[in-house]
């Protein structure tokens, strides 16, 4: 069964994102997500499917709440926010045996990466 994990870190207060709530989804499909998360003291979170089946070969879209996270910091910046929910597309191999993408946030922007 294939490992998702992801960490998100603030880069607009150099810390740890934590409180983050992540949803994922199969891309292009109808229904509810897959899985549900959020990020731990440390900005980590582990991905598990609510049905706890093996992920198959596909499209997945990771949707990470960062418009939420920043307003409960207290960003300043008026409604509506410039991001509110980051979402990356990502393609996953069944079998693979670990997948972990990183993400890193601001109020304006964000990057992202295959991790390890």
């Amino acid at each position: 069964m294939t490992d998702l994990t992801t960490h998100v870190l603030d880069t607009a207060h150099g810390i740890p994102a934590a409180g983050v709530r992540i949803r994922l989804f199969a891309a292009g499909a109808a229904g509810g997500p897959l899985a549900e998360a959020e990020t731990d003291a440390n900005g980590r979170a582990k991905i598990v499917p609510a049905n706890g089946v093996a992920f198959d070969s596909g499209s997945y879209d990771l949707v990470f709440s960062v418009g939420a996270y920043f307003g409960a910091k207290g960003a300043a910046e008026p409604a509506p926010r410039f991001l509110d929910d980051v979402v990356i597309r990502f393609g996953l191999r069944a079998g693979a045996a670990h997948l972990h993408v990183p993400l890193l946030i601001s109020p304006f922007g964000y990057t992202t990466y295959r991790g390890q």
